[in-house]
């Protein structure tokens, strides 16, 4: 039986995070976890809601020693919380904050009720040792395509990732990298870049979840150096666009869609650091990256690899226990490379003229002016009216017009949205994605006829 540490750290004094500026040691951690376990409730199933990425990554730990499984969602709805239920009728939530989620609850700060955990630091520091096969987490897809889906998680497979990700972005134990994320650790690529990436390559996490450019810059002020920025090109994008002047970083990493390379080169410039996108789903885990700014193509992780059948690619190897299909057009370069031409959903075809979605955003979002923006083809209601693509823009000194005549100068006549819909901001989540659901009910609001008749900006 294979068996994998915890955390890779060796030493009990080495750092394990920042919270508010001061650090935890890795020895105050493990002493944390235990506390924690045993003060869990019995059900076999927690959902780790917990803010603080410091007391996520106890919650985890402790899940872990109690053999518990992790249920991280892509929300909290009523709705989600009532599938959670289904599929898990023992299921609690471990939180750290004030919250309305409808499950059986236990408060993290409960634990210490009775004060902080407390360690002999002249003790030897034994890290545990827990099996590849233990099942740990449920995470959820995101329900950008449609209804999120549960997919199981072993330690063994989520150690490998981290470990792949630490190889590929050159992390060195012997220079320990503090990470600063401004995506929730509930999300997969949270869950391993912001939390299992510097717990299993001797790094720090930083407990925050900043969100603001001004909190995002203070986050990665208040840690040393070397540090790596976690964000996506939506958080980025904003944040130099906020013209406050930026700290040095050794490495920006971002994921949850694809990256524009002008934004890559501003980034790299304006950080003094390489910037890689990480390419994967909720299904493989992370599988590639690439450094945007140099190159389109994709480079394959370690051991990971694709396999072209039934008119889609199937990724395998490496940390991907299972043969799994991959939802994106992916065009092979050679065994290692490949190119990202959007998802297969993002597919439309109108009057036998074929594009994707990933290819319409990339020039919308390459317009002067336009801040953020997502075309979106609604479901074909079986009716005889011709279903029609919509653009949601944040664009906001330019008209509707304006946008449409710059769209026109980019794409084919026929691809351009109608309507085209002026927003304050777009409705995304807390990784920068944009759930169908929310979108189709966006599309159902602005192509009806009262919409038609109103002012071109909706509030």
């Amino acid at each position: 039986m294979t068996t994998y540490a915890l955390i890779s750290h060796t030493r009990g004094d080495d750092i394990l995070a920042w919270r508010y500026g001061e650090i935890v040691t890795v020895r105050q951690y493990l002493g944390d976890v235990k506390q924690l376990a045993a003060s869990l409730p019995p059900g076999k199933h927690m959902l780790n809601a917990c803010s603080d990425r410091y007391h996520f990554a106890v919650g985890l730990g402790a899940a872990l020693l109690t053999q518990k499984i992790s249920l991280l969602p892509p929300t909290h709805t009523p709705e989600m919380m009532r599938q959670l239920r289904t599929l898990a009728p023992d299921v609690f939530c471990l939180a750290d904050a004030p919250h309305a989620i409808e499950l059986p609850g236990f408060a993290y700060q409960d634990a210490f009720a009775h004060g902080p955990s407390h360690t002999d630091p002249e003790a030897p520091c034994d890290i545990p040792l827990l099996p590849g096969e233990q099942a740990v987490a449920d995470v959820f897809t995101s329900g950008s395509t449609g209804q999120p889906l549960p997919h199981r998680k072993t330690w063994g497979s989520l150690v490998r990732s981290a470990r792949g990700e630490a190889l590929r972005l050159g992390l060195d134990e012997a220079a320990p990298c503090t990470v600063v994320g401004t995506v929730p650790p509930q999300h997969m690529f949270g869950f391993e870049s912001t939390v299992l990436l510097p717990m299993q390559s001797g790094g720090a996490l930083h407990a925050g979840q900043p969100f603001y450019p001004a909190d995002i810059v203070s986050a990665v002020k208040s840690v040393t150096r070397p540090r790596m920025l976690v964000s996506t090109p939506v958080h980025l994008r904003v944040l130099l666009a906020s013209n406050i002047e930026l700290p040095a970083l050794d490495l920006v990493v971002s994921a949850t869609a694809p990256m524009a390379p002008q934004l890559a080169q501003s980034c790299e410039a304006r950080f003094e650091a390489p910037l890689f996108e990480i390419y994967g789903s909720t299904e493989t885990g992370q599988i590639a990256s690439r450094r945007t700014a140099q190159t389109a193509e994709w480079e394959l992780f370690p051991l990971v690899t694709l396999t072209p059948h039934d008119e889609r690619m199937w990724a395998c190897g490496g940390h991907v226990e299972q043969v799994v299909p991959l939802n994106d057009v992916l065009q092979a370069i050679d065994n290692r490379h490949f190119l990202l031409h959007g998802r297969l959903e993002d597919l439309v075809n109108i009057a036998g003229k074929r594009n994707s979605l990933a290819y319409l955003n990339h020039h919308l979002n390459s317009i002067p002016g336009v801040l953020d923006g997502a075309f979106f083809m609604p479901d074909d209601s079986g009716h005889e009216t011709v279903v029609r693509l919509v653009a949601f823009v944040v664009a906001p000194d330019m008209t509707a017009a304006a946008v449409q005549a710059a769209l026109k100068e980019r794409i084919d006549s026929i691809f351009l949205p109608r309507p085209l819909v002026l927003l304050d901001a777009l409705p995304r989540n807390a990784t920068g994605k944009l759930p169908r659901d929310v979108l189709e009910a966006l599309a159902r609001l602005h192509q009806s006829p009262a919409a038609q008749e109103g002012p071109p900006r909706a509030e």
